[in-house]
């Protein structure tokens, strides 16, 4: 509670948002904040905390982008796109060997009847990019990659 008479009689500048008068004055409507976006940063903030903090995340993350290049790597019809230094642990980069566009829209059909949705890469790159962000459980990585060796032994 405050008293009408000491509003806005304040001797220093006051940024309007931190001003009482102004909120009075607009029926505390002046600026509502995003209750949403402040609420979905804060379960992201304690799902992120329950998992290990930040070095939990990056261990998650790398075992997931691990995983999926040493398939890349392994797999006959993969190449990845990216130098082995530069790799990203987050958007992972391939095509199909010997840039096989045939093959790619194969896969890309074989992907997707099995789930795997948003493989398709950049489009002046083409071939595929697999987000790994941290919201992606290891299990997707894990089927991705069974999903790339029943198509390669589909494909021998």
């Amino acid at each position: 509670l405050i008293k009408d008479d000491i509003l806005g009689k304040v001797d220093r500048q006051i940024p309007t948002m931190l001003n009482y008068k102004t909120h009075i004055a607009k029926g505390s409507m002046f600026n509502t904040p995003p209750v949403i976006p402040i609420f979905s940063a804060y379960q992201t903030m304690l799902w992120i905390k329950a998992n290990g903090g930040v070095e939990g995340m990056e261990k998650i993350v790398a075992e997931k982008a691990n995983l999926l290049y040493n398939e890349i790597d392994r797999n006959s019809l993969f190449v990845g796109t990216v130098a082995k230094e530069d790799r990203s642990f987050m958007n992972i980069c391939f095509v199909m060997s010997e840039g096989n566009k045939e093959l790619e829209a194969e896969f890309s059909s074989f992907a997707s009847e099995r789930g795997m949705v948003g493989l398709k890469g950049h489009r002046s790159v083409g071939g595929f990019r697999a987000s790994t962000y941290n919201a992606l459980p290891l299990e997707s990585v894990k089927a991705l990659v069974e999903c790339m060796q029943e198509f390669e032994n589909l494909k021998k």
